[in-house]
């Protein structure tokens, strides 16, 4: 089963017909049955906040929730730096808040996305272990940001480590050079999930940090080759899971949700539990 959806469900103006405003959660959900979002990496939810969450999605809908940064260890670059039970605690706060989505099958992963410095060393692989000791059975994706993860013909070494601790790996889209950023690798870790980030290629603002960088990294528009190329590595993965996640975060100017359309009508996929009141409107 292949499943599209967007990072956050406000910034996306193509599903309410360029009307410049939020998007409302209802209007989103009656066009993708999956988002990722990204609050939960500033701060914890609380639970009726997660609640809040299940209650307005219709059945079927799935979650994808970034661990909080305490998590990532993108404090390791900070003044400050937290103890290792504030860490831990952290862990436990992060995983009875998701229990509402859990217990309605909402939650389809936690993303770890790691920072561009959780290189690959002895430090950093013992903690992908801690990592999949405190979240439990809890289902975990991890994303590197660093090239270090694929050096030294090395990478094969990697993802069989990511399978001895039934870790998704995330396959990106982004631009890569060999020292920068991180290749394009379809390979499945875990027998039940695979998952797809397409951040886009556009290469100064990922890469050259020129202007505004950090704006417009995401600012970028696949083109129909590129999503022919990208749909056949997601139908060819797909055959080896349960279930694919397909997430476009290439939205700086806005365009996620018109290049997620267009691949979910290249593959012809219908999606079962769209919101309802919604389906009227599109």
């Amino acid at each position: 089963m292949i499943t599209i959806g967007l990072s956050t469900w406000t910034r996306h103006p193509h599903l309410i017909h360029e009307e410049q405003r939020d998007v409302r959660f209802a209007e989103y959900a009656g066009v993708f049955p999956l988002v990722e979002l990204d609050t939960s990496f500033y701060g914890v939810p609380s639970v009726k906040t997660v609640t809040n969450w299940r209650n307005q999605a219709p059945d079927g809908f799935q979650y994808i929730l970034k661990a909080h940064q305490v998590m990532t260890r993108h404090d390791d670059a900070k003044p400050g730096q937290v103890s290792d039970d504030e860490r831990w605690q952290t862990f436990s706060q992060f995983r009875r808040a998701v229990t509402p989505l859990v217990k309605a099958g909402m939650l389809a992963t936690v993303l770890f996305q790691f920072p561009p410095y959780f290189t690959r060393n002895l430090d950093h692989i013992r903690y992908l272990r801690e990592v999949r000791l405190h979240m439990g059975d809890l289902p975990v994706a991890v994303e590197f940001r660093d090239p270090s993860w694929y050096a030294g013909g090395l990478a094969k070494d990697v993802f069989e480590y990511l399978k001895s601790l039934s870790l998704t790996y995330v396959i990106a889209d982004e631009p890569s050079d060999g020292n920068r950023g991180v290749p394009f690798e379809p390979i499945v870790t875990t027998p039940s999930t695979a998952y797809f980030r397409f951040h886009g290629q556009n290469r100064r603002g990922w890469l050259d940090h020129q202007g505004d960088w950090q704006k417009d990294r995401t600012n970028y528009r696949y083109s129909a080759d590129e999503l022919l190329r990208l749909g056949e590595a997601v139908k060819q993965v797909s055959q080896q899971v349960d279930q694919t996640l397909v997430i476009f975060n290439n939205n700086g100017h806005k365009d996620a949700a018109g290049n997620a359309e267009s691949l979910r009508d290249q593959l012809g996929l219908t999606f079962n539990g769209l919101g309802p009141t919604q389906l009227d409107l599109f």
